[in-house]
């Protein structure tokens, strides 16, 4: 565990995690809670890591709450938790409440037709074992697995082509991948939401892994604690620096306070 930030006093934050009568802890799935995988219905949490959540929602006293990049309905096979947190799905477009309730945000016409127009046209330029994903806001291009020459080479013609598209859209790069996704909604987008239904005083955590989390750490850190978790260090806005799985599951262990 790294502290990044000097401001940050961490012994001093899990003590208030102990006395507070109110917290809230927002995490991001892949990368995060579990490891990548070729496959995404084969990426499971790491060790623990489902059993400690499951203890901290028992406990109660903690708003446990997943933003992902998924969509929000491939998150609970996963997790396999017997009490459902809240879940925000594809950056914070949709949100699946703990009673099977869905709120949905969706892009406009125009921002529609042209995520429409650039999945035609990628899927007819990328190589048999890359991966298209069509999210509701937004398309996904994976290249987790092939060679790095043949990746860059993806990576660069999907830009180029993306970027004729892009007037309503954004580009965005991830672990082993790129992304084209509406304007309006990000993981900023759901902490924010979050954190304006939470008590001024509760404490509060993001976590996450990978660049499209960093907005998502600049929007927690005026009320809370904003966390890198990676087996390697990058550069980031965040405040503290775990490694998965060890040193995450530690900091999760700190949220299983029993409630009142």
């Amino acid at each position: 565990m790294q502290v990044l930030t000097p401001r940050v006093d961490f012994d001093a934050y899990v003590e208030r995690i102990g006395r507070a009568t109110s917290r809230v802890l927002m995490l991001d799935y892949d990368g995060t809670l579990a490891p990548f995988h070729v496959r995404p219905e084969l990426a499971v949490p790491y060790p623990e890591v489902s059993a400690v959540l499951e203890a901290i929602i028992e406990a109660g006293g903690t708003r446990v709450v997943i933003v992902s990049g998924r969509p929000a309905d491939e998150l609970p096979p996963l997790l396999r938790l017997a009490k459902r947190p809240e879940i925000w799905g594809s950056h914070g477009w949709e949100r699946l409440l703990p009673d099977g309730r869905r709120v949905l945000e969706e892009p406009g016409l125009a921002a529609r037709q042209a995520l429409q127009e650039a999945a035609l046209a990628t899927e007819a330029m990328m190589p048999p074992a890359a991966r298209l994903e069509r999210k509701l806001a937004s398309i996904a291009l994976h290249w987790r697995g092939l060679p790095p020459a043949v990746s860059s080479g993806l990576a660069k013609d999907a830009r180029a082509l993306w970027e004729e598209r892009a007037a309503d859209l954004e580009i965005l790069p991830f672990d082993e991948g790129l992304e084209l996704r509406a304007r309006g909604c990000n993981k900023q987008f759901a902490v924010k939401a979050v954190l304006s239904e939470t008590a001024p005083s509760a404490v509060a955590a993001y976590l996450g892994d990978d660049i499209t989390d960093e907005d998502a750490f600049s929007a927690v850190k005026a009320r809370g604690l904003s966390v890198l978790v990676r087996a390697e260090f990058r550069t980031t806005e965040a405040d503290v620096w775990l490694t998965p799985p060890q040193e995450l599951v530690a900091f999760m262990k700190h949220w299983c306070v029993k409630a009142g």
